[in-house]
């Protein structure tokens, strides 16, 4: 049995999220289609995230296990030329037997797009949110700093969110400018669901001069998702990159086909 790691990118606009739906189209439902179409024989996906309708991706991991010999530059050409142009995946790769997409990243980046122009973007306007005011970038960037450091996020978690605690580590966050846009990066270990999104509109309140260089901390000390921004849009929002240690844990059960993983941790945005 191979397990196979694919290394995914994908405009979200057209897709109701990554997981599988059933009567709605998602990327996972695309590429495992294909998928089954090239092996002749099913071969269910794990993803390393959930990501939301409309949200895309420039680095989804995505494994499966297969018993086909099929090469691996004959897989990603296949895919490819069987794939609508808005799915492309990047890396096909030969993975450790315990290697699991969901469950052994060490961190993910997603990063979060303004365009603060009074004009919108035609060109950019699936890729932004698209205030049509100025930002203040340096406020919002001190502002984020907060974030930074193991906390209970419960101020920044969606009412439906599944994980079974609220505390994650953030390693990283950062807002620049780059011309009319304005980009929020954030690392972390793991993510409760919209997370990154309420994060985003709360940082949103802070350069649009509505809330003070404060106001995240605050938030994130009242526990209370009340106390935090709106959840932002979707279409702004780009898994960016997720990141693995060399060595599978120990002790990993490796899951066949039909079997789901029970481990919510760090699977959505």
């Amino acid at each position: 049995m191979r397990t196979i790691k694919l290394t995914l990118e994908y405009d979200g606009t057209a897709y109701h999220g990554w997981q599988r739906q059933a009567n709605a189209p998602a990327v996972q439902n695309a590429v495992e289609d294909r998928l089954a179409v090239l092996l002749k024989q099913p071969a269910p996906l794990t993803g390393a995230g959930r990501t939301d309708a409309g949200v895309h991706a420039r680095m989804q991991v995505a494994h499966f296990r297969t018993e086909s010999p099929i090469a691996l530059e004959a897989l990603k050409r296949g895919l490819n030329g069987l794939l609508p142009r808005d799915i492309r995946v990047s890396a096909a790769e030969e993975a450790p037997e315990l290697f699991d997409a969901r469950r052994d990243p060490e961190q993910k980046t997603y990063c979060y797009a303004w365009w603060d122009r009074d004009a919108d973007d035609p060109f950019g306007r699936r890729y932004a949110w698209h205030l049509g005011q100025g930002l203040d970038a340096e406020a919002m960037h001190r502002a984020s700093q907060a974030l930074v450091g193991e906390h209970d996020f419960s101020s920044f978690r969606a009412a439906g969110c599944e994980a079974r605690h609220p505390v994650r580590r953030v390693l990283a966050a950062r807002v620049e400018r780059q011309g009319h846009q304005v980009r929020f990066f954030v690392t972390a270990t793991a993510f409760l669901h919209q997370m990154v999104r309420i994060m985003a509109g709360s940082l949103a309140e802070v350069g649009l001069g509505r809330k003070d260089e404060g106001f995240l901390a605050r938030a994130l000390q009242s526990r209370d998702r009340k106390a935090a921004g709106p959840t932002a849009p979707p279409q702004g929002l780009c898994l960016w990159e997720v990141r693995y240690g060399a060595i599978p844990r120990p002790g990993r059960k490796v899951l066949r086909k039909g079997q789901e993983s029970l481990d919510n941790e760090g699977s959505a945005d």
